[in-house]
């Protein structure tokens, strides 16, 4: 079991199983827009036109494009977290739990 102070985290990566990049080129932007609403209490309207969920947002992993979602999603929408990690599965893409390293202030 992690640490409470550590996020854990699902990582989508925009590859197939087969390592064939995942198409469209939007689809993290789509899929983040579509989680946009699932917010923790005080962070921005929940209907905001503009801005993801800290609890899943668009990077880059070694210059693949996915998906973060924060497993604190499960707890506030269980049906939201359900629908990523069934987009993932529905898409044949890669996808693993673990969490990601932010170096404290002042180190790189």
């Amino acid at each position: 079991m992690f640490p409470s102070d550590i996020s854990r985290e699902f990582f989508i990566l925009g590859l197939t199983r087969d390592g064939k990049p995942f198409r469209p080129s939007d689809w993290a932007e789509r899929l983040c827009g579509v989680l946009s609403p699932y917010r923790p209490a005080g962070a921005g309207r929940a209907h905001a036109h503009i801005g993801y969920s800290p609890y899943c947002r668009p990077s880059v992993l070694d210059g693949v494009k996915c998906v973060i979602v924060d497993v604190r999603l499960r707890e506030l929408e269980p049906m939201a977290w359900d629908f990523a990690l069934a987009f993932a599965k529905d898409n044949d893409l890669q996808a693993f739990e673990a969490c990601e390293y932010v170096p404290p202030s002042g180190q790189a």
